[in-house]
């Protein structure tokens, strides 16, 4: 079971609603994966205000949780306004919350994530901040009030996977009670695997399924490495060795002298 600012799911695998090819293609998807969370970007779907309805009330038939995000702000100012307006339509206190930093590599700025973070958690916001896999930034948002926290695998978009595993253990490693979710960069559903099997309690996916040939298929078999990483995490994987161990006992085994 994962909790979320005192909500219960019982998936580990939450999807985007960005460019898929059609409607009935993300509904397809958003079944085949499980996902409870959908998230939605207020400045791309509302651009158009029949479009924008259309696409409200295909999410509010899916039955999902919605998480807005403020994808595309390139600063606090224009991420807390669009946090607000996110809560006026979607009436939710959840808000992922995205600053960028960087053009080619949409890397968040952390300075102005932490701001945010602190301005929209005293407003009474359920805060899901994108972030960098950094020690200290980690604590300055939980500091701010964050209560989750969504470090990047890899640059949006890229398929990368889990670029930096050392800072990603670390992470794990120093904040045991804290949810963490990996957003953007994940490419194949083993990535979700590894991301699970190393302790994270769940995953982002979007352009990974909306882009596939057969993003039905894709969201499916994104579930279905969700669920086999967990399940590893929860057996106790062994530890990585440098010399071999065998499997098979020689004590008491027959040998020529």
């Amino acid at each position: 079971m994962l909790e979320l600012y005192d909500t219960a799911l019982t998936s580990r695998l939450l999807l985007g609603s960005a460019r898929y090819p059609s409607p009935a293609v993300l509904t397809a998807a958003v079944r085949a994966a499980r996902a409870q969370v959908v998230t939605v970007s207020l400045r791309r779907e509302s651009a158009g205000e029949r479009a924008g309805q259309g696409f409200w009330s295909l999410v509010r038939e899916l039955g999902v949780r919605v998480l807005p995000n403020t994808a595309g702000c390139h600063s606090v100012k224009e991420a807390v306004t669009t946090a607000h307006m996110a809560r006026e339509v979607f009436a939710t206190p959840w808000i992922k919350l995205e600053v960028i930093g960087e053009d080619d590599t949409l890397q968040p700025d952390v300075f102005g994530l932490t701001e945010a973070a602190r301005i929209l958690c005293a407003e009474g916001f359920q805060v899901f901040p994108y972030t960098t896999e950094d020690l200290v930034v980690a604590e300055r948002l939980l500091e701010a009030g964050c209560r989750v926290l969504m470090p990047w695998g890899a640059p949006i978009g890229s398929g990368r996977g889990l670029n930096n595993l050392y800072g990603l253990r670390a992470l794990r490693a120093h904040f045991p009670g804290v949810p963490l979710i990996i957003d953007a960069g994940l490419g194949v559903p083993s990535h979700a695997a590894q991301a699970l099997e190393l302790g994270f309690d769940a995953v982002l996916i979007n352009t990974a399924v909306a882009q596939a040939k057969d993003p039905v298929q894709m969201a499916a078999a994104f579930a279905q490495a969700v669920e086999a990483g967990a399940a590893a995490c929860a057996a106790g994987p062994i530890e990585a060795r440098d010399l071999a161990s065998p499997s098979t006992p020689v004590i008491g085994t027959a040998f020529r002298g």
